[in-house]
């Protein structure tokens, strides 16, 4: 198997995509980000000092798939055409679900971005709550799903399909 990010001399390369053709290409991602019973009560309350837990970890994972080609070495900047962002708490194995979208039409997939997304999702939820508990974990951050390019589609043997996920989370159900 040849190595895309590395010439025929071994140095690193940013692989070239000129001559594929622009095709829709989305990505889920998900991550979870464990805590104490009462610092999960005082994020669902509002209550944690620095402000709104959720809003801040939303807007800071659709930054951060928008700067991913930054952040992420041999990644292409990318014209990223939705990102969104979903949390959920789940009181009985005290930790925030996060699941990312992202959604382009280029040459080349989006799940570093989704990827990304959910890492500094978590990280904003750390920062925003490490006053108040020192035990957050951050886990199992991965690839749930991705469509389009020239592999087509992938979804993890263990993920449902996103759209029963997001219907499960709109009616309440888990």
């Amino acid at each position: 198997m040849k190595l895309t990010h590395l010439d025929d001399e071994g140095k690193a390369r940013m692989v070239d995509v000129t001559e594929k053709p622009p095709t829709r290409r989305e990505a889920v991602a998900t991550g979870s980000v464990y805590m104490n019973p009462g610092t999960l009560r005082l994020i669902r309350d509002k209550a944690i000092p620095k402000g709104d837990v959720m809003a801040v970890a939303r807007v800071a994972g659709i930054m951060a798939a928008k700067k991913t080609s930054e952040l992420v070495p041999m990644c292409h900047p990318l014209a990223i055409t939705s990102v969104t962002v979903d949390m959920t708490l789940d009181a009985e194995k005290d930790r925030i679900e996060i699941e990312t979208k992202v959604v382009t039409v280029g040459q080349t997939g989006v799940e570093m971005e989704a990827l990304t997304a959910v890492a500094v999702a978590a990280l904003a939820i750390y920062d925003m709550c490490k006053a108040v508990d020192k035990e957050i974990t951050i886990s199992d951050i991965m690839l749930r799903e991705k469509r389009g390019g020239r592999s087509g589609e992938f979804r993890r043997s263990d993920a449902a399909p996103v759209s029963s996920k997001r219907t499960a989370k709109k009616s309440g159900k888990k």
